[in-house]
Formats: structure tokens, sequence, C-alpha cells
């Protein structure tokens, strides 16, 4: 089975990658959080998930805050050029649980787990004439 990149161009070197994995919460909530800040500058992506009241804002700002961490380290690139890319949500573990229910029977309950996977990109400053 092929796996399909979702990244634009891979083989461009001003790109920086961070994935969050088993994040305990749906992926509708998870995306919720997390589509606000595509597109952004990772200034303002940050303080938007730092002031955010969803609880899943906390773990979706450490995983952005490893991608940036990363594009300095690793890729050594410009944290005031950079911006967020993508940022998309897909789904990961589902934990079954039974709790009991009238007349001897069981009710399904389903615990989600989410994955997050963000893609900085440094932003090219050109003049145009």
């Amino acid at each position: 089975m092929s796996e399909v990149s979702k990244i634009k161009n891979p083989s461009d070197d001003k790109v920086s990658k961070a994935i969050g994995k088993m994040i305990r919460t749906s992926p509708i909530k998870l995306n919720d959080a997390v589509k606000s800040i595509r597109g952004k500058k990772v200034g303002d992506a940050l303080s938007h998930l730092e002031f955010s009241k969803k609880r899943i804002s906390n773990e979706a700002k450490k995983i952005l805050e490893s991608a940036i961490a990363n594009a300095e380290n690793n890729h050594s690139l410009d944290i005031d050029k950079l911006y967020v890319d993508e940022a998309f949500v897909g789904k990961n573990l589902v934990m079954k649980r039974f709790r009991p229910r009238a007349r001897g029977r069981t009710g399904k309950i389903l615990k989600p787990f989410s994955q997050l996977t963000i893609i900085l990109r440094e932003k090219n400053l050109e003049e145009k004439k």
C-alpha cells in the first residue's frame, strides 16, 4: 500500500514539519481548534492558540512549538519568515469501553484519538517591480 504525501513540495529545504500522535480527542474537535491557524505567521498562530478557550489548543500549541524548534535547529530557517503552510488532522486509534445498561445489556463507549501534522514554510519576501 502506498502512502500519499500531503506536502506540496517535499524536496524544498525551506519546510519544517512536526507530527503529534495519539492526541486524546476526536479529530473533529481538534480540527476546530487548528483550522484557525492555517496560513498565519507562526507568532500569530502561537498567540491564537495561547488564548484559545478550547482544551485541546494546548496540545496543538506544543506541536506548533516543536515544528518551530525543528525549523530553527534542524533546518536553520528564520523564524520571522515562517508561516503555517499546512495543518491537518487525521484519525488514530479508537479505544472501546463498555458501560453496563439496563436489563443486562451494555452500551459501547468510543474514545477516539487523533493525529496532528503541522508543516511550516519559509516565506520569501521578494520585491515585485
